[in-house]
C-alpha cells in the first residue's frame, strides 16, 4: 500500500473539463440559473471532500461546504476569469474553512486526536487490489501536518495541477511540491509501520514522532 494508491479514486483533471467548470461560472455571474446550478453540480464534490479534510470533520462539512457556495456566489459578479473557477472557488472554500476556526478562536484539529497506528491498520489492503476512500483514509491524512495534509489533498486527492494547487494554499509551487513530499513519506512510513506490526508479535505500534512505542495486546 502506498499513498499513490490510496489517492487512485481521485477524480481525473482535464483542461476541457475546467474550462467548462469556469464557463458555467462565468455565465452564472450574469444571472443564468441553469449555468449556477451545473457550476455547482460540477465542484460540488471537490468542495465538500476539501473541507471535511481541511477541517478534519466531516460533522461540519455540510455546513462549510454551503458556506463556501453562498460566499462564491454573492462574489460571481466580481469574478473575471482570470483564473480557473474551480481554483478560485477551493481558494474560498479554504477562506471558510479558516475563519471558522478562526472565530471559534480553535486550531482546525485537536493535536493527538487521531489513532495513527488503527488509522494505517485500517488502510491495509487486505489482499485488496486497491483501495476506496473512506475512514481510514481520512484519519491518516487527518494525521498529517495541516499544510502537508493540504498540499497532499490538492494535488493528490482532488488532482489539481501543483500550480494551482499553490494558488489555493498562497504559497510557491516548490513549497508546494515539498509538502507533497514530505507528506508522502509520513504516510508511507506510518503504513510500513503498520504492516510490520500486524506481522511482528511483540505489538510495537508506531509513534508520529518516529520512535517506537510498546502498546500491549
Amino acid at each position: 500500500m502506498t499513498p499513490a494508491h490510496m489517492a487512485h479514486g481521485h477524480p481525473s483533471r482535464s483542461t476541457r473539463n475546467d474550462e467548462n467548470v469556469t464557463r458555467w461560472a462565468l455565465a452564472a455571474r450574469g444571472g443564468n440559473p441553469e449555468a449556477v446550478e451545473r457550476f455547482v453540480r460540477a465542484t460540488h464534490r471537490d468542495v465538500w471532500r476539501f473541507v471535511a479534510h481541511l477541517s478534519s470533520d466531516v460533522n461540519i462539512a455540510d455546513d462549510l461546504t454551503q458556506d463556501t457556495y453562498l460566499r462564491a456566489l454573492t462574489s460571481l459578479p466580481r469574478y473575471a476569469g482570470r483564473s480557473c473557477a474551480r481554483v478560485w472557488l477551493l481558494s474560498i472554500a479554504r477562506r471558510v474553512v479558516i475563519d471558522r476556526y478562526r472565530s471559534a478562536a480553535a486550531r482546525p484539529r485537536i493535536v493527538n486526536s487521531v489513532d495513527w497506528q488503527a488509522a494505517a491498520e485500517r488502510a491495509q489492503p487486505d489482499g485488496l487490489p486497491e483501495f476506496d476512500e473512506g475512514v481510514a483514509l481520512r484519519d491518516l491524512l487527518d494525521a498529517l501536518d495541516d499544510t502537508r495534509r493540504e498540499a497532499f489533498l490538492l494535488t493528490q486527492v482532488l488532482g489539481l495541477p501543483y500550480g494551482d494547487a499553490a494558488v489555493v494554499a498562497g504559497c510557491p509551487v516548490g513549497t508546494v511540491r515539498s509538502r507533497v513530499a514530505r507528506a508522502r513519506a509520513d504516510l508511507t512510513g506510518w503504513l510500513n509501520a503498520a504492516e510490520r506490526d500486524t506481522t511482528s508479535p511483540s505489538r510495537t505500534s508506531w509513534d508520529p514522532t518516529g520512535e517506537p512505542r510498546y502498546r500491549p495486546r
